[in-house]
């Protein structure tokens, strides 16, 4: 068998980040996929063709911006001290 290079899948993969939620980056990415989709112009050179992977490409490096909707989650009651 010959030797393959394994692909390089860093454009595909979901960041880590603990501050960023997966399901928010998803539903960014799709939502900037739709654009470039209905004809808007990505704001990074590419060569892909594929407007999901220009997507979170965009994302992933913080050029899409976005801002929260929504009620803000309720802060947890404080923990009494123990005795």
């Amino acid at each position: 068998m010959a030797d393959i290079a394994p692909k390089n899948n860093a454009h595909c993969t979901i960041p880590d980040d603990e501050e960023q939620s997966t399901y928010r980056f998803i539903i960014v990415a799709a939502k900037r996929a739709r654009q470039l989709q209905g004809g808007a112009r990505p704001v990074l050179p590419t060569s892909s063709k594929k407007s999901t992977i220009i997507a979170m490409e965009e994302v992933r490096r913080g050029l899409v911006k976005y801002s929260l909707t929504g009620p803000a989650p309720e802060p947890l009651p404080a923990a009494e001290p123990a005795l």
